[in-house]
């Protein structure tokens, strides 16, 4: 019985501590899920630590749908709807944050 009420006990103190993907940002898991030799956990980290400073949670999920199909950012690039232009250069915004950031 002492071991089990040691053990739960260890364990709420140590959850917090342990990072999770439920916590990790679209962007991050994205980049984590791809076969890019570069995704790194620390690489994958930091951009969705930028994605998480510059986007919104809607426009995260939205970016993070690039890394499975390219070809969307290319749409969403190359569109000539006013919202898609804004997404944009929010988006532009955040990869030039990224690049600065966390490309050392």
């Amino acid at each position: 019985m002492r071991k089990t009420v040691l053990a739960a006990s260890l364990a709420i103190l140590v959850a917090p501590l342990v990072p999770t993907m439920a916590a990790a940002s679209p962007i991050e898991t994205a980049c984590l899920r791809s076969d890019r030799a570069q995704a790194t956990r620390a690489m994958c980290r930091c951009i969705g630590s930028v994605a998480q400073t510059t986007l919104t949670r809607s426009e995260q999920r939205r970016a993070a749908a690039f890394f499975r199909d390219p070809q969307l950012a290319q749409d969403v690039r190359m569109s000539k709807s006013e919202r898609d232009n804004r997404f944009w250069a929010r988006y532009r915004a955040f990869g030039a944050a990224a690049e600065q950031r966390c490309a050392r």
